[in-house]
């Protein structure tokens, strides 16, 4: 058991989209990740998934609307949602996944991040 700082680990990200695992629990992960630009499009079969924005402002688009998530709110997005998170400036986020869940979905590209690094990596 460890006391876990979110800021303190968010300051080790150097790199946008790039999650790292700071947390395990029932076969789920929290993550933290720093975020910038617009992601892909995507969505995941088998996981929901929830951004919890703890610095900045996120949009989640859904190609049809979206929504817009502020510091210290979250949101889920259920299993098979197409969506796209976009931040118009740097935003740090706390994920909480099952630990399956591959941070690009059901697409392979350049920012899939097959294996996160953990806390203890370092």
């Amino acid at each position: 058991m460890q006391v876990i700082s979110i800021a303190r680990q968010l300051a080790t990200i150097n790199d946008y989209w790039q999650p790292i695992i700071v947390g395990e629990l029932n076969g789920q992960v929290v993550k933290v990740v720093k975020l910038q630009g617009e992601f892909v499009m995507h969505h995941h079969d088998h996981e929901d998934e929830m951004f919890l924005v703890v610095k900045g402002v996120l949009v989640i688009d859904f190609g049809t609307s979206s929504k817009t998530i502020g510091e210290g709110e979250f949101i889920v997005i259920p299993r098979g949602v197409d969506h796209k998170p976009v931040a118009a400036e740097e935003v740090h986020v706390l994920l909480f996944e099952p630990a399956t869940t591959l941070n690009t979905g059901n697409v392979v590209n350049e920012r899939t991040v097959a294996s996160p690094r953990k806390i203890t990596d370092r």
